[in-house]
């Protein structure tokens, strides 16, 4: 059974950054896809990046060059980088794995979610 832990959200003012992890147990580094959604208060869960075990990183057009996601095999820790966040990135983040297959974007093909951290993007 895989347990996924977020943290490292908070507050912060227009164009500051963020890191935030996802802690990772019941779960075998880079063996199934991981990735990073987001809900907005009142908005459906959206995809934000992934990584893929073959392919790697892939991102959403609104954070490509300011989000970077990366895993650490070492301690089976994700992670997304948030660099020059905008009001608009302002949500829950939530982390998720999928068995077998592709990352996908869909949120309802992901089996296993961490409870998510608070991100807040003041102007």
């Amino acid at each position: 059974q895989v347990q996924l832990v977020e943290s490292g959200g908070g507050s912060v003012q227009a164009g500051g950054s963020l890191r935030l992890s996802c802690q990772a147990s019941g779960y075998t580094c880079n063996s199934e896809c991981m990735a990073w959604f987001r809900q907005a208060p009142g908005k459906e869960r959206v995809w934000v990046a992934s990584m893929d075990p073959d392919l790697g990183g892939a991102y959403t057009d609104f954070v490509k060059g300011r989000f970077t996601i990366s895993i650490d095999c070492a301690d089976n820790t994700l992670y997304l980088q948030m660099n020059n966040l905008e009001p608009e990135d302002t949500a829950i983040y939530y982390c998720a794995t999928r068995a077998g297959g592709f990352c996908l974007s869909s949120p309802s093909r992901y089996s296993a979610w961490g409870q998510g951290t608070q991100v807040t993007v003041s102007s």
